[in-house]
């Protein structure tokens, strides 16, 4: 089974060559000669290429401006030759055997569509930091959270031939806008409780770089699929505005209230008017003092 691996690249010199590493290394065992990496590098200048160069042997690669992120996948997509589709981002990695556990999962029941894995956060020295919040399949829980870490995600070449490929006009969460589009449409996703890959945390990571654009345009992209956004993604988008602002999060009244005006503003913005169970929610957090805030880890890296 030919598995096609696409990297967009731009500037990750740093950590590029871990990932290629990584991706090599799952050719082992059946997969042996039948892993493809296609890496889409937009003209990085901190000696990304020279690396690429030396992996010339073992990648495919091609380098020069391109249209962002999204469309350096896609192309990269488009060169694929492979039955099994992903793509990996220049800072994360593979666990050791994840093309593996993908491949077998695809290959022990043909009707599935898209297979993903658990996955870790790990910092700029491969040191982890967290697990990342996978669940179970559920389209419901989707709209609420994106439970699916992108690296460890698979998907069959009739997926991408079917229902096309991401979204080039996003920037940030063109992967959890493919899962919603590829759930809308009755494509089934299977869950392998394996770590399968890495998402790397660091301090030029697009989503703690740009908290504030992120949750904008993951709001925008959720009111064109679900309709009526749900609450909790207002409270996201008003930690991030506060975040963008430098403002560290806490549980003070004074922090608690900001969030609280600021969760309002948004439903107001993207569902006209706040739900009666928000500004319940948001009441009983004044009254009685939030006792934890949510952590700032990225939902994409």
């Amino acid at each position: 089974m030919r598995v096609s691996i696409v990297t967009p690249s731009l500037q990750q010199g740093r950590f590029i060559e871990r990932t290629l590493a990584s991706v090599w290394r799952q050719n082992r065992g059946g997969l042996a000669g039948e892993i493809e990496h296609i890496v889409m590098d937009g003209g990085s200048t901190d000696g990304t290429v020279a690396i690429l160069e030396r992996w010339r042997d073992r990648i495919s690669f091609s380098t020069g401006p391109d249209s962002g992120q999204s469309a350096a996948i896609n192309a990269g997509l488009a060169m694929a030759g492979g039955e099994i589709l992903a793509y990996l981002n220049s800072d994360d990695v593979y666990c050791d055997g994840a093309v593996a556990a993908a491949a077998a999962a695809f290959e022990a029941d043909p009707s599935v569509d898209v297979v993903y894995g658990d996955a870790d956060f790990i910092d700029c020295d491969d040191r982890f930091i967290a697990r990342y919040p996978t669940e179970d399949w559920s389209l419901e829980r989707l709209n609420l959270v994106c439970f699916l870490c992108q690296p460890a995600v698979f998907f069959r070449r009739r997926v991408l031939e079917r229902f096309g490929p991401f979204n080039a006009n996003l920037h940030y969460c063109m992967d959890y806008e493919y899962w919603l589009r590829l759930a809308a449409r009755g494509v089934r996703f299977e869950h392998i409780p394996v770590t399968l890959a890495a998402s790397r945390i660091h301090p030029a990571t697009k989503t703690l770089s740009f908290p504030l654009s992120v949750h904008t345009e993951i709001n925008d992209m959720l009111k064109e699929y679900v309709g009526t956004i749900p609450d909790n993604w207002f409270s996201n988008y008003a930690y991030a505005v506060l975040d963008g602002r430098g403002v560290a999060r806490n549980v003070s009244r004074d922090y608690l209230a900001r969030i609280a005006v600021l969760t309002v503003r948004a439903a107001f913005r993207w569902n006209g008017v706040p739900s009666i169970s928000l500004l319940r929610m948001l009441v009983s957090s004044l009254l009685r003092g939030s006792p934890t805030v949510p952590p700032r880890i990225a939902i994409h890296a």
